[in-house]
């Protein structure tokens, strides 16, 4: 016969497990009684890359080496091949609309993140440079890098708007089919956000960054490219306000007629709404601009260059550029190049006032830090984050975790 404690414990143990079962059952129900799009397989994130691995390619090697052969039989034929829009330097008349778009997105999104910042703080480790959105930071033990705490917590400090938006700059051309940057022009030329580049490539005029329409095509006779106009318009031929490697010595300010895009009656969950939008509209619009005009990054390090091809600075210092001679490994870039995504920890109930624990990491999802900040604003997330969110999974309690099967 067991003694009375033993018996209590079992008791107690028993009504644990039936109360875990009975909450666990609850939110299955609840889980699944809502609409079948709302249930979403869970999405695991990639490993992070390592330093001496490449970036996976956008485009096959298979195909690559496809294009190459066929470039290599154009150079050996001498004839004209014709070329269509941007390869011959016009714009496609029907991508202006959508980098006007972009354009706009990017100022709604900016201003959007800085006026939700003023309610939901941003905190950033200064140790490993890893992200919280939220009020309280998360107690995850996933600080692993040198000079991390034995325990491996976080040190947290206030972020700000670089850290949910990472700038990503680009060289500002003139001429997007003329010459690349040399080395001894890094200094000398312009860097502007690389979606910003992209944009006045594509069709947007911002007077402080012009760049060269073209009135006549470029030609293509036997690999090379045959430009018929002048370097620079005629109206500026002589010189006077241009600079000998072809950028503009003047610049004017900023327009400041441009309204804000958002007044200070607006609400923060409309101003969340408005932000999640302008979000999602400058990703998928940069990315049908990179399907007709190309961007090149390197293959180890974050740099973007707009443009059919990569400039010549010497400034690369990642994986064996020395064997480069600090030259670029370039490739073609993928949307995440030129929008860099920073996953941060989900954080279920904003209200709940109780932080992400470790032992309960496993349940938690992950989600951009932009839409992570404007979902805990109030800003109704798309389904297509579902499964990072892992809305697959019920969050169990502290207490219940060791009982899950």
């Amino acid at each position: 016969m067991l003694s009375k404690p033993v018996q209590m414990l079992i008791e107690h143990r028993e009504v644990i497990t039936e109360n875990f079962f009975r909450s666990s059952v609850n939110r299955i129900k609840a889980l699944f009684s809502s609409s079948s799009s709302e249930i979403a397989e869970y999405v695991e994130l990639p490993r992070r890359r390592r330093g001496s691995e490449r970036k996976p390619l956008v485009t096959p090697i298979n195909e690559l080496k496809r294009r190459a052969r066929v470039e290599r039989k154009m150079r050996r034929e001498v004839r004209e091949f014709t070329l269509r829009p941007p390869e011959n330097g016009f714009l496609v008349k029907s991508l202006i609309p959508v980098a006007h778009d972009v354009f706009d997105a990017r100022k709604v999104l900016f201003a959007g993140v800085l006026r939700v910042m003023e309610s939901i703080p941003i905190h950033v480790c200064r140790v490993c440079g890893e992200i919280h959105v939220g009020i309280i930071p998360h107690r995850i033990h996933s600080c692993d890098v040198a000079g991390s705490l034995s325990t491996k917590e976080h040190s947290w400090v206030k972020g700000g708007i670089e850290h949910v938006l990472p700038l990503v700059e680009s060289f500002h051309l003139y001429d997007r089919l003329g010459r690349a940057v040399s080395h001894e022009e890094r200094l000398e030329v312009d860097r502007i956000p690389a979606i910003v580049e992209l944009c006045v490539q594509a069709g947007v005029d911002i007077p402080e960054y012009p760049t060269k329409r073209r009135a006549f095509p470029v030609y293509n006779i036997a690999g090379k490219m045959i430009d018929f106009e002048k370097k620079f318009p005629r109206d500026y031929s002589s010189g006077k306000d241009i600079q000998p490697f072809g950028f503009w010595r003047w610049k004017k300010k900023p327009e400041d007629n441009d309204s804000p895009p958002f007044s200070s009656v607006d609400s923060i969950q409309d101003i969340a709404a408005r932000g999640l939008e302008a979000w999602e509209k400058m990703r998928s619009g940069a990315l049908k601009l990179m399907k007709k005009y190309p961007v090149q990054t390197c293959g180890f390090c974050p740099e973007v260059q707009v443009g059919p091809k990569g400039h010549r600075a010497r400034i690369c210092q990642a994986y064996k550029h020395q064997m480069r001679d600090g030259q670029h490994a370039w490739q073609e870039a993928a949307v995440d190049d030129l929008v860099p995504l920073v996953h941060v920890w989900h954080v279920p109930d904003p209200n709940d006032g109780n932080p992400l624990v470790h032992e309960l990491s496993r349940y938690y999802g992950k989600l951009p830090a932009a839409v992570e900040l404007f979902a805990q604003a109030g800003a109704i997330v798309g389904e297509e984050y579902y499964g990072l969110m892992r809305k697959d999974a019920a969050l169990p309690a502290l207490d219940e975790e060791r009982l899950v099967v």
